[in-house]
């Protein structure tokens, strides 16, 4: 299957394999490894470039930071992209972070998957993925029950808090964090780093 990179994140309309609308897992698992991102979100096949080594430095900084704060407390688990997360209408989606709390009963397969839903996602945006995070994927992590979503936006020094109202599965927004910040988050307690530290 020969897929060029694309500018930003899509449908993968010219993979081979079932129609839009019919991707399972199954299907996911048969692409071959062309340097794209594949994610599938219900049953729609979806593709974006892989992420730059900017994009890649600057999601390493956010976990170190935020895995110390986990680590420290004892709160559960950070795992970071590539890895399928299996999850109800996303099968499978990657988020670029997630956290699973030690109190939730996802199944951790580890020799291929995460099965169930993450507690927080981050997803650290770039000009290829900026509406497919924000459109997408945030309804997916809505509609699925992900408690926490987090926008980070590097080249703003912003991050963008959403906490879920269970009875709508819609998100809300705690506002868009600056440089000099500290987020308001419910899943990690206070995190003690400001924003600009969180992605310097």
């Amino acid at each position: 299957m020969a897929i060029e990179s694309m500018p930003a994140a899509a449908p993968a309309v010219s993979a081979s394999g079932p129609e839009q609308g019919r991707w399972t897992y199954e299907d996911y698992l048969k692409l071959a490894d062309d340097g794209n991102r594949y994610e599938v979100i219900e049953g729609v096949l979806y593709v974006a470039p892989a992420p730059n080594p900017r994009h890649q430095r600057r999601l390493l900084r956010l976990v170190t930071q935020v895995d110390s704060v986990v680590r420290e407390r004892h709160l559960g688990e950070i795992f970071i992209s590539p890895i399928d997360v299996l999850m109800p209408g996303g099968t499978p989606v990657q988020p670029d972070v997630l956290f699973i709390a030690n109190d939730n009963p996802a199944e951790i397969d580890e020799d291929h998957y995460i099965r169930g839903v993450p507690d927080l996602v981050i997803e650290v945006a770039s000009p290829s993925t900026a509406g497919y995070d924000r459109r997408e994927k945030q309804d997916l992590y809505a509609r699925a029950g992900v408690r926490e979503y987090w926008l980070v936006h590097p080249a703003d020094v912003t991050i963008e808090v959403l906490v879920l109202d269970p009875p709508h599965r819609a998100y809300r927004s705690l506002g868009v964090f600056l440089a000099s910040s500290h987020l308001p988050t419910g899943v990690l307690g206070e995190v003690p780093f400001t924003v600009g530290e969180l992605l310097a």
